[in-house]
């Protein structure tokens, strides 16, 4: 179980999710989870992985990125992605300063908060300890040659990545692929006949990347 407080102060628009059982005396790690471009910090699935990770003593803060706090709906415009990115930026520094806690920062997104995520984490090397990836966008759908890799090569961070087999974004293969560019650690968790939404009802999704998130980022060891 965890706590969940609402917070909108400064760049940070969203909840924080604190650890509430007995078996943490403190959160062991932090979380910061993003959402992506059709969506808000308040899905069913941002809100689902929250809890998972809470649960396993995760401290998690799921957070509204820019062109969100910007207006309530309607997608990202391409020119405005740095904005995003400076947002999450700007959400990092909040969370070593205000919500500090032992233990590594993590930060994740789905889909459109993922890419941003992760091109900003090849920006800045060390600027989190680990990424956690759901959905990532290879490429649009139905245009596999439009990848979304050049940054990869440059991703120095320990990176989870979790995929349905009919995802339109990404082949499974191409998510490999996509992978292999990266010199950090990977861990590919796999839903076969999951799309992109990543249903928590259908899947056992939160189960599964908390684990490899615990096995790769060695949380509470």
């Amino acid at each position: 179980m965890s706590t969940v407080e609402t917070v909108d102060e400064g760049a940070v628009h969203g909840f924080l999710h604190r650890p509430a059982s007995v078996s943490f005396a403190s959160p062991i790690a932090t979380l910061a989870l993003t959402h992506g471009a059709g969506s808000n910090c308040d899905t069913v699935l941002l809100r689902a992985v929250a809890d998972g990770f809470a649960e396993a003593g995760v401290q998690v803060l799921r957070f509204d990125l820019a062109f969100r706090v910007r207006r309530a709906s309607g997608p990202p415009h391409p020119s405005r992605a740095a904005e995003d990115r400076a947002g999450i930026a700007e959400v990092i520094a909040a969370v070593r300063k205000d919500y500090s806690v032992p233990g590594p920062v993590l930060l994740g997104g789905h889909s459109y908060g993922g890419r941003q995520a992760s091109m900003l984490a090849s920006e800045n090397p060390g600027l989190v300890d680990g990424l956690v990836l759901l959905s990532y966008p290879l490429h649009p759908p139905k245009k596999p040659e439009k990848l979304r890799t050049e940054h990869l090569p440059d991703l120095n961070t320990p990176t989870v990545v979790v995929h349905g087999s009919k995802d339109e974004f990404a082949t499974t293969e191409e998510i490999r692929a996509a992978l292999d560019l990266i010199p950090a650690m990977t861990a590919l968790v796999e839903f076969e006949g999951a799309r992109h939404d990543l249903s928590v009802v259908k899947f056992p999704v939160v189960e599964q990347t908390v684990a490899a998130a615990t096995e790769l980022f060695t949380l509470g060891r």
